[in-house]
C-alpha cells in the first residue's frame, strides 16, 4: 500500500508525498515550495526519486529546482510550452510513469492549463487532478474553454466510485457554500457542508475526496453540459 502524506504550504496549498514502501522509492506532487518536503521526507527516511507535476503554475513547480538539486530526482511533468524548466521526462496522455512496479497512467485533462494532467493510479485507486478537480468544485479555466472541462469532469466521473481524488488547494469550505447556491435541497451536500464545516472550524483538511462524493455534490462534475458549466464557473469566480 502506498503511504501518502499531507505537506500544507503557502496559503492553502497541500503538496503530496508518497512512498512506496516495496520499493523505497519516492515521489512528489506539485511541490509549490522545498524546505517543507525536504524535511518531512528526512523526518519519514524517504529518499525522492521523482518529482510529478500536474501543470507549469508556480505554486505547483516553485520548489522542482530545490528539490532536485538536494536530491538527483526526475522532474516529470506536461510539456506545456517550456514553462517548466527543471523538466526531465515530458509526459502526454497514455504514457505511463512507475513508483516502484505502480503505475501511473497519464490523463490529459486541459482547461485550467493549456497541457494540464492527472495521474491515474489504478491499481491503488488514487488519481493526483492537481487543479482541474477540487472538492466541490473546478479549476479556473485560464488557458482552455468550458467544453474542456466538461469533458475533463465526465472522464473523471467515470472513474470508480472509490477512487481516492487528491488535488491541488484546500477549497472546499468556499466551493461548498457556492454549491449550496446552486442546489440549496441537495441533502448529500447540506450534510457534507456541516462535516465541512467542523472540519475547518478545528483545523483539519478535508482533502481526499472521493469520485462518489464528487458526483453527489460537485456542482461542476453534476453540470449536464458545457454551456451550464460555463455559466456556474462565470459566477463562481466572482463568488
Amino acid at each position: 500500500m502506498l503511504e501518502i502524506a499531507r505537506i500544507p504550504a503557502l496559503s492553502d496549498n497541500y503538496i503530496w508525498l508518497v512512498h512506496d514502501p516495496a520499493s523505497c522509492e519516492t515521489t512528489v506532487i506539485d511541490p509549490a515550495v522545498a524546505e517543507p518536503v525536504l524535511q518531512e521526507a528526512a523526518r519519514r527516511g524517504w529518499q525522492i526519486s521523482a518529482i510529478w507535476n500536474t501543470h507549469w503554475h508556480p505554486d505547483h513547480t516553485g520548489g522542482n529546482a530545490a528539490i532536485k538539486a538536494a536530491t538527483g530526482c526526475t522532474v516529470i511533468a506536461p510539456a506545456e510550452a517550456g514553462r517548466i524548466p527543471t523538466l526531465d521526462r515530458a509526459v502526454a496522455e497514455g504514457d505511463i510513469v512507475c513508483l516502484g512496479e505502480i503505475e501511473a497512467e497519464v490523463m490529459e485533462i486541459p482547461a485550467h492549463t493549456a497541457g494540464h494532467i492527472a495521474f491515474h493510479l489504478p491499481s491503488e485507486g488514487v488519481v493526483f487532478v492537481g487543479d482541474t478537480l477540487f472538492a466541490m468544485g473546478c479549476g479556473r479555466l485560464f488557458e482552455g474553454n468550458a467544453a474542456q472541462m466538461f469533458a475533463n469532469m465526465q472522464r473523471l466521473a467515470a472513474l470508480p466510485p472509490d477512487t481516492l481524488v487528491y488535488c491541488g488547494h484546500e477549497y472546499t469550505l468556499s466551493n461548498g457554500r457556492f454549491a449550496l447556491t446552486v442546489e440549496p435541497d441537495n441533502q448529500v451536500l447540506a450534510a457534507r457542508m456541516r462535516d465541512v464545516e467542523a472540519a475547518r472550524a478545528a483545523g483539519r483538511p478535508t482533502v481526499p475526496t472521493t469520485i462518489e462524493e464528487e458526483r453527489a455534490t460537485n456542482p461542476f462534475m453534476r453540470a449536464r453540459s458545457a454551456e451550464e458549466l460555463a455559466e456556474l464557473r462565470a459566477v463562481k469566480d466572482s463568488f
